[in-house]
């Protein structure tokens, strides 16, 4: 994912194909042009046995459980990727108030869920002087 041109750049918007996602309601130096929505990604992912075991063993004698790190790692980005497509097939150029979460589904089971509302971003002009 590559950044939106900053205002002072002689682009106005970025290029087709590109997606700003922001935890914020408002770009510096960009307005709203277009709300399209809600977009989401989610995913939702089992633990494996294996891990567990390994899991147990580190829980005796402390540390990071990098096996569950990395899975979570991963079923974040896949929820982001998901997210960026709807975002992307609705004609967003970037995602505002994006938020993640997880949840519980099952025992073993978490969701993870990005969201946040798809909108067109356009460069607010240069000041005049």
């Amino acid at each position: 994912m590559t950044a939106l041109a900053r205002p002072s750049d002689s682009s106005l918007a970025p290029a087709a194909g590109e997606l700003l996602l922001a935890t914020t309601d408002v770009v510096p130096g960009y307005r709203v042009t277009k709300v399209l929505g809600l977009v989401r990604g989610n995913t939702v992912r089992v633990r494996h046995v294996g891990a567990d075991i390994l899991a147990g063993l580190r829980g005796l004698i402390g540390g990071e459980v990098n096996e569950y790190t990395a899975m979570l790692a991963q079923s974040r980005e896949q929820a982001l990727d998901r997210l960026r497509s709807e975002a992307l097939a609705r004609g967003a150029n970037a995602v505002v108030g994006m938020r993640i979460t997880t949840s519980t589904v099952m025992q073993a089971a978490a969701e993870i869920l990005a969201y946040g509302t798809a909108v067109v971003l356009t460069a607010d002009p240069p000041p005049a002087g």
